[in-house]
């Protein structure tokens, strides 16, 4: 009986000790992690990619890129599966006038990474909430992926009225489609 106790406790370190090397080789690699804080320190945005993706410097000055929650926008180039759209520059130099070069907060969802690797994040300048400020303006456009729907029903309302508004993309289309 004794024995079978220590060999179930030996397995039970084993884990518990490969538990702790995936989550430093977790770390090794730069991505966020996830915080028990509401919010990530500050960051700064170096390079704005599109409309929904940037690259920000983490704690341990490693690159890491950034993918916005809940929105998708127009591709400025072609990309993944994706073609460049004509209002792919436009809603770029918008996110760019919002957060390149800036200190911006970050918040996490459920889901950290996103199939491309991108850490999966909400923005923050100051009191703006970035994500729906560019569904609200017609920079982007909702996309909700579950499990990642904690601001889904302040999206919906962003796009309801940059469509009652005809901002944005809606000033251009009228049932605007981005693949």
């Amino acid at each position: 009986m004794i024995k079978l106790g220590v060999i179930v406790l030996f397995f039970l370190l084993v884990f518990l000790m490969s538990c702790t090397q995936s989550e430093q080789t977790f770390r090794s690699f730069g991505f966020l992690e996830k915080s028990n804080l509401p919010y990530s320190d500050a960051v700064r945005v170096y390079k704005v990619v599109d409309g929904d993706t940037f690259w920000i410097k983490n704690g341990a000055g490693k690159n890491v890129k950034i993918r916005l929650i809940g929105i998708d926008a127009p591709e400025e180039r072609n990309a993944f599966h994706k073609k460049k759209h004509p209002f792919g520059i436009t809603s770029k130099r918008y996110l760019d006038s919002l957060i390149l070069h800036k200190e911006i907060r970050l918040e996490y969802d459920v889901d950290s990474l996103d199939r491309y690797g991108r850490t999966l994040a909400y923005a923050y300048l100051n009191d703006t909430f970035i994500n729906a400020e560019m569904i609200k303006n017609g920079y982007a456009l909702l996309m909700t992926v579950p499990p990642n729907v904690r601001y889904q029903s302040q999206f919906v309302a962003g796009q309801s009225y940059a469509r009652s508004n005809r901002l944005g993309l809606w000033n251009v289309y009228d049932n605007p489609k981005l693949d």
